[in-house]
């Protein structure tokens, strides 16, 4: 995404899309998500770790997947604050690399702090649950859209999910008439 931002004028938003809200707060394990599907964890994981790599992007051996909710409420709330966009990075870097559960409020108020944001105000809100409408429509969008996974790119009426190399990417803005910033 920040190469994207860097090589073209544009503005991302990000919307927030409930892969699996059903996931208990104490989470599963891949296996358990995906078990009497035909999934092979351990390629997916190889396949996300080359990406990954590809990009500089760090990956770490993720053995669970949890219930993200309070983690897309937190990250709402977030935006509404100075700085509060590196939250959407700190998360990544939680879940992806760390294998943290973000499910669990005291490891969303830790997050929350390490990029800056007030503690206490960041615990109020996920307690009192204030952006729980905001979230409840950007599913409700990423629904109509018929989007399915993440990550979803969406430009207009074209659209690309999953994770893509940069390429990918790069092609599905220039189809959609972005313009590149001057060198």
């Amino acid at each position: 995404m920040d190469r994207l931002r860097a090589e073209f004028e544009i503005e991302i938003v990000i919307r927030h899309f409930p892969l699996h809200p059903d996931t208990p707060e104490n989470g599963l394990t891949l296996e358990s998500l995906f078990s009497g599907r035909d999934v092979d964890v351990s390629a997916m994981q190889a396949r996300m770790t080359r990406l990954m790599a590809e990009e500089g992007l760090p990956y770490g051996e993720r053995t669970m997947t949890y219930n993200s909710r309070m983690a897309q409420e937190l990250a709402k709330w977030a935006e509404t604050q100075t700085g509060g966009a590196d939250i959407h990075d700190a998360l990544y870097r939680a879940y992806f690399v760390d294998n943290l559960n973000l499910a669990k409020i005291d490891i969303l108020v830790q997050i929350a702090e390490r990029v800056g944001l007030p503690a206490v105000e960041a615990e109020r809100v996920l307690e009192e649950r204030q952006f729980r409408e905001a979230v409840a429509a950007d599913w409700e969008r990423s629904h109509a859209l018929g989007i399915t996974g993440v990550p979803a790119f969406v430009i207009e009426d074209r659209g690309l999910a999953g994770a893509q190399p940069f390429e990918q990417l790069e092609g599905l803005l220039l189809s959609a008439g972005a313009v590149r910033r001057e060198s």
